[in-house]
């Protein structure tokens, strides 16, 4: 089930749902030319494939190749479609300038199920390799601002509206059952169809030119997203890619190096190649062998005679892309091989790379600890030193101190000594002359004693240690 929104960049005649299909039918169909940029929304719980329930008389063909002009598409389409018309819309898109898309609105449901019946899966020109792809539309609207019409539908997700970047996706996903060519696995024809507009298809071509992420800048893992061209790195790198599906709900992302397709809302795998075979064969046979008219059978139709050629055609393609998916397998698990390894590698080099930088940094801290460890002991040694030399000289002051002190002590005791023997001969003196002036007085004959004449008495010279006591005890007697 498809729903379409159109933001519309024609200014001067805009988009209007009530005008646009609202021609009358009795009057010739109207073909009208829009501007616009289109994006194509798809049912995520139910399959894209047609079936009665999603099935409509509004048909979309997705892409219109340059070189075919207006009628040329129109003879393209054939007089006996244009009677059940009612309406053609052509819109181009500025940005696209190699393709152009179409809608079609028929009188009756019959109309639209043989045209799409007649024409999907068919070859623009037979010397071409442009495929005319139809989807049936539940509804289109219409917007005047790019926010709103590239806003998802509630329960929907939105599908690239490039005819290759579908053909890459499975037929639940893009509602494309077949293609007439595999050039949506890089075959060289792709460029026919998209060498002007699709960024995806661009990057695809550029076989020796590597897109990088975006954001930054790495070339591993690198995933496209298929609706606005966005490259961003996978989960095992920054995870960029995963990001932008976050911001922009843009769910669907081709893996460079393998060309698969990652849906992040269902999470899986929705590339044409990796899908259960046996529901794409079911699917294969009721849309190739099951007449599109609403009451069964038309009986008019052949669309059962060529059973045992389709049949056989089918088993065949069955088994080519078991071998296509056991490739793929294969490729996959040697990638994530190769993946694991490198991280071991990894992870072993940085575990070395931070073992051998906690020894150095452990030597050098031990390093600094022992250097701040010597220069602690050589400033307490120099301390200790200085207090030593103080000690020394503050010991031979004092010892000078002390000898200075010893000898005023010495001479002090020395003098003392002295005034001691001074004063024991004139205490000696004394007694004497007082013992003398009493022994006078007791005399008889004191007067002539008083009134007599010393004389001076021979004495011997004194010795140099009693000079001066000599001279002392002299003096007072005299």
């Amino acid at each position: 089930m498809f729903f379409l929104r159109v933001h519309s960049v024609d200014a001067e005649n805009p988009l209007d749902t009530e005008l646009i299909f609202s021609a009358p039918q009795s009057q010739n169909p109207k073909f009208t030319e829009r501007r616009g940029v289109l994006h194509l929304f798809r049912r995520v719980s139910q399959s894209s494939l047609p079936n009665s329930n999603s099935r409509s008389s509004l048909l979309f063909i997705v892409a219109v190749p340059n070189y075919l002009s207006f009628d040329d598409f129109i003879r393209f389409c054939g007089p006996h479609h244009l009677d059940h018309l009612h309406h053609l819309v052509f819109i181009r898109n500025d940005g696209m300038e190699d393709r152009y898309s179409v809608l079609i609105r028929f009188d009756d449901q019959l109309a639209a199920d043989a045209f799409n019946s007649n024409f999907n899966g068919k070859k623009f020109s037979p010397g071409e390799a442009e495929i005319c792809h139809i989807l049936f539309l539940l509804s289109v609207e219409y917007s005047e601002c790019e926010e709103v019409a590239g806003t998802p539908l509630a329960s929907c997700t939105e599908i690239p509206t490039c005819p290759v970047c579908l053909e890459r996706l499975d037929p639940d996903t893009s509602g494309i059952l077949t293609t007439l060519c595999d050039h949506s696995f890089q075959c060289p024809c792709v460029s026919k169809w998209t060498y002007l507009s699709c960024q995806v298809c661009r990057f695809c071509q550029q076989q020796d030119e590597k897109p990088a992420c975006f954001v930054c800048g790495t070339l591993d893992d690198v995933w496209v997203c298929m609706i606005c061209g966005f490259v961003g790195c996978g989960r095992y790198k920054e995870g960029h890619a995963i990001r932008h599906w976050k911001d922009t709900q843009h769910c669907y992302s081709l893996d460079f190096r393998t060309q698969q397709i990652w849906d992040y809302v269902g999470d899986n795998y929705v590339h044409r190649l990796n899908q259960d075979q046996s529901k794409i064969d079911g699917k294969s046979e009721e849309m190739h062998f099951r007449c599109m008219s609403l009451e069964g059978d038309c009986g008019t139709c052949e669309c059962r005679e060529d059973l045992e050629v389709n049949g056989a055609f089918f088993n065949s393609k069955v088994e080519a892309i078991v071998d296509e998916y056991n490739r793929l397998l294969t490729s996959q698990l040697e990638t994530q091989r190769q993946h694991y390894e490198s991280l071991l590698i990894e992870a072993r080099s940085k575990a070395e790379s931070s073992i051998s930088e906690a020894v150095e940094k452990a030597a050098t801290s031990g390093m600094l600890d022992i250097q701040n460890e010597l220069e602690r002991c050589t400033e307490e040694r120099n301390t200790v030193a200085e207090v030593n030399r103080k000690l020394i000289k503050n010991s031979e002051m004092w010892r000078k101190n002390l000898k200075e002190a010893e000898e005023r002590e010495a001479a002090s005791v020395k003098s003392m000594n002295e005034r001691v023997l001074d004063l024991e001969e004139q205490i000696r003196d004394i007694t004497i002359f007082l013992e003398a002036q009493k022994t006078i007085d007791k005399m008889s004959d004191s007067n002539g004693i008083k009134e007599g004449t010393v004389l001076p008495v021979a004495h011997e010279q004194p010795s140099p240690g009693n000079s001066k006591r000599n001279r002392k005890s002299g003096r007072r007697r005299h």
